[in-house]
């Protein structure tokens, strides 16, 4: 359940993520393995030079520099959502911020959008110190990321720079408000003379997820009208859930990977609004 972000200093992060990352030589020549300290579980195998922060100090050093670098204004009323994977080893902290926000109209319908922040860490070597900015659709709690230049990595170990990420952090209010004036555009673009169907099937390589999607974004169509914006959100539900509501379930492997297939979802959504087949519809 997302938490308050005024009332946690941001937030002590989850019992189950706070625990210092501990190392055992492996019998393989240059490897060792990962271990949780408080639980003695194994979690990985990594290279021998391999090194890393904790979770807590990692997500701490990114709250505390959000704290310093934006008003309180933009962080009252902002809310915590945590997600993990791979034994604890991979965490996401997703920050939403409904104060910097704005209105999304189409000829059908009005939704408002909101600043996110999404930090993600790895201690098992799975990913790098990354954080992406993006907004969360009110309306459907739909989430979207807004691609690969709005990201930012740092090398993971204790001691992580954070230069980059204070920089875009203060422009990141400035570019909210740039996207969110792309996604107007985009509920503005009618599509009722385009072949969304070929489109996606172009789009996706794969006629099954094609005709999956075509199904959504008609459902997205009867409350938002045929236009870009409901394209870009039939997108973002496939990114945000996976079972009955869009039929584009998760296949159980049986491992402890699904928070991480679900963002990779959102970065494949930032990859297909990249695209020249996208770039040409919004320039139509």
């Amino acid at each position: 359940m997302p938490l308050d972000f005024t009332t946690q200093i941001i937030e002590q992060i989850p019992a189950h993520l706070d625990f210092e990352v501990a190392y055992e030589t492996t019998k393989v020549k240059d490897k060792k393995y990962v271990i949780n300290s408080e639980t003695d579980e194994y979690i990985g195998i990594v290279g021998e030079g391999f090194n890393c922060a904790s979770h807590k100090d990692f997500f701490h050093g990114v709250q505390d520099t959000m704290l310093e670098n934006l008003t309180g204004a933009e962080t009252d009323g902002a809310q915590i959502e945590w997600k993990y994977a791979r034994k604890n080893a991979w965490a996401m902290m997703d920050v939403r911020m409904p104060n910097v926000s704005t209105t999304i109209t189409t000829d059908k319908h009005e939704t408002t959008i909101s600043q996110r922040i999404i930090a993600l860490h790895g201690i098992d070597g799975s990913c790098s110190n990354t954080v992406f900015f993006g907004a969360i659709d009110f309306f459907c709690l739909n989430g979207m990321i807004r691609g690969e230049h709005d990201k930012v990595r740092r090398k993971n170990t204790a001691n992580f720079s954070m230069d980059r990420f204070i920089s875009d952090l203060r422009d990141s209010q400035q570019d909210f408000y740039a996207q969110s004036e792309r996604l107007q555009s985009w509920a503005k673009r009618d599509l009722n003379t385009v072949d969304v169907k070929s489109l996606l099937e172009t789009l996706m390589k794969s006629d099954t997820k094609a005709t999956k999607m075509y199904t959504l974004y008609n459902q997205e169509v009867a409350t938002r009208g045929r236009n870009l914006f409901a394209l870009y959100s039939a997108f973002t539900n496939y990114a945000t859930y996976a079972d009955e509501r869009n039929g584009f379930n998760l296949r159980n492997t049986g491992n402890d990977t699904q928070a991480v297939s679900m963002f990779n979802r959102e970065n494949q959504v930032s990859q297909w609004i990249a695209s020249p087949v996208f770039r040409q519809l919004e320039a139509a």
